[in-house]
């Protein structure tokens, strides 16, 4: 066996190894995220009133009231992060997070260096399950097998 063909074996071996791992992966960054967002949700229900300070105060949404704004993104910040989290919907949800993600970014007056770079990671993520989808180990691809079996089967 030439060096070449043994190098190409241990590439797609490497190759199978990571694929396998993808499911996993992708759970993990639905999890991470859906909890970040779903705490921060839960902190603003917590206090209503100091939230609805912060939003007419700190965050300026555009085109939207300060009320308006705080119940739409305290919405959405419980209800999306449990799509994802269980990956019902998984790229509606981790599409309306990254929006809910960005206009943060966006209405936030000052933003730490620290503090963007996490929102810059929670984005990544957010894309890259928005692209790849919320993987095998989710409420959608076990949906869709199940149709498919109907319609084949």
């Amino acid at each position: 066996m030439s060096m070449t063909h043994r190098l190409v074996v241990q590439f797609d071996r490497a190759t199978a190894a990571l694929e396998a791992a993808q499911p996993a992966a992708q759970l993990l960054a639905r999890l991470y995220v859906a909890k970040v967002f779903l705490l921060s949700g839960l902190t603003k229900v917590r206090d209503w009133d100091i939230t609805l300070a912060l939003f007419a105060d700190e965050y300026k949404v555009p085109l939207l009231s300060p009320t308006l704004a705080a119940w739409l993104g305290t919405g959405a910040e419980l209800l999306l992060p449990v799509l994802l989290a269980l990956g019902i919907t998984g790229r509606a949800a981790a599409l309306g997070l990254f929006m809910v993600n960005a206009v943060a970014v966006i209405s936030l007056s000052e933003i730490g260096e620290a503090a963007l770079q996490q929102h810059v990671f929670w984005g990544s993520l957010l894309l890259g399950l928005m692209l790849w989808g919320p993987g095998r180990w989710s409420f959608d691809a076990w949906w869709v097998g199940r149709l498919a079996r109907r319609l084949h089967g």
